[in-house]
């Protein structure tokens, strides 16, 4: 199938075509003529799958065609996309831009951590897409800078992050004050409970659209998994980052400080590297990524809360350097790689401490990681060594742990 078939708008088709993009990925295929349609939509789809697209470049025509004829139109607020980081809105904008490219319609970006002067001037100014985090949006709604009363399309990406980074509550305030009656697209990688009853809630008899189902990694991506100490994880990546076929690398760390050590360790070994982490200022944040995304860095070390809306194009590499403990979270990493049909490596350190996270994400993704054996820095007893049944927990008492852990350690990130 090519965009042509699904009945989009010239402006929109010279845009793709400008793009290099001439056939959707599945998403895209399923989802478009859903929200042409004016229906309600459930998308479950994974990082990489370009449900970005999906919404957008329909979103964008239905805009254009109610527009209609106008030479100067108002530019009333009538979309919404709400998304739970900074950069996640920022590739959206960036999306909107180069499909909305040969359309008269405004769109904005709004989100916390820097002066909100310029984004005020931009929505006094007129737009009709705002694409906002949680607690931005709500700061300017109180200061009566923005009213959704005319919102039209709702978008909401990333839900189950929301979840995670503990925003639900700010988004059901959100939804609160947008009209009954509009036309809302949802959009999880994971349907968790209480995720399931927001859609509930939100959605009015929607299409399920769902490309790949919950927690299963891509076929693609070539997984590895190296056993060795805790201290000698250091020394192991270097190692690897000898072969000069990796030459650019996502490596993650559970906490910030971890993330900021690490990208100094490798500096030192002759290794240009970044940290990227909640804490970093959004300034921070976006020279690191643009650092990596030109190759002037060769590592970028991250969380995973600020890697959450990292896109980038051929990234063959994605290394955990320490296993999350919620087997989810390694879905997530890894899908970092293997992008639109590309093929990808990601590669997993483990030391005896993590072997039950291990066990969890192996049960989650219904297969064994195969390991790389008789490297420098391999312990070959932790091969085959069972996990005590002590040490060993059911795997949704350990999602609960790592629920209270994460609560703790949020902060840090």
């Amino acid at each position: 199938m090519t965009f042509q078939e699904l009945q989009l708008l010239e402006p929109v088709l010279q845009a793709l075509s400008k793009e290099g993009y001439t056939q959707p990925t599945p998403i895209q295929e399923k989802a478009i003529p859903v929200v042409l349609q004016k229906r309600d939509l459930l998308g479950c789809a994974q990082t990489g799958t370009g449900k970005t697209a999906a919404f957008t470049l329909p979103v964008l025509q239905l805009l254009h065609q109610a527009n209609g004829e106008k030479e100067n139109p108002a530019h009333p607020l009538k979309a919404l996309v709400l998304t739970p980081t900074r950069e996640l809105a920022i590739q959206i904008g960036d999306s909107i831009t180069a499909y909305g490219r040969f359309l008269p319609l405004r769109h904005h970006v709004i989100f916390g951590g820097v002066p909100q002067h310029s984004q005020v001037q931009a929505i006094r100014k007129g737009v009709d897409i705002l694409v906002a985090t949680p607690g931005r949006l709500l700061d300017l709604m109180q200061q009566r800078v923005v009213s959704l009363s005319n919102i039209e399309y709702f978008i909401l990406d990333e839900a189950d992050r929301m979840l995670d980074m503990g925003f639900v509550q700010d988004v059901r305030r959100i939804i609160s004050h947008l009209p009954e009656r509009k036309q809302t697209l949802f959009f999880s990688a994971t349907m968790p409970p209480e995720i399931q009853h927001l859609a509930d809630h939100l959605l009015h008899n929607p299409v399920k659209v769902e490309v790949t189902p919950p927690a299963t990694t891509v076929e693609l991506i070539d997984q590895q998994l190296y056993f060795t100490e805790k201290h000698n994880k250091r020394a192991l990546l270097v190692h690897l980052l000898q072969n000069p076929a990796i030459e650019a690398v996502l490596v993650f760390t559970q906490m910030k400080h971890a993330a900021d050590r690490l990208a100094l360790q490798l500096n030192k070994a002759g290794i240009r590297s970044e940290a990227i982490h909640g804490n970093k200022t959004q300034t921070a944040r976006q020279r690191a990524l643009e650092n990596f995304k030109k190759r002037k860095i060769r590592v970028l070390v991250a969380t995973d809360i600020a890697a959450r809306g990292i896109d980038i194009d051929d990234l063959t590499h994605v290394i955990n350097y320490e296993l999350p403990n919620e087997p989810e979270t390694y879905v997530h990493r890894i899908g970092r790689t293997g992008r639109a049909g590309a093929a990808g490596t990601a590669i997993s350190f483990c030391d005896w401490g993590e072997k039950t996270f291990l066990t969890d994400i192996q049960k989650l993704i219904k297969q064994s990681i195969p390991v790389v054996k008789d490297h420098p820095f391999d312990i070959p007893t932790l091969h085959s060594t069972p996990i005590p049944a002590s040490q060993t927990t059911p795997m949704n008492s350990m999602r609960s742990m790592g629920r209270g852990r994460r609560g703790k350690v949020f902060m840090q990130r």
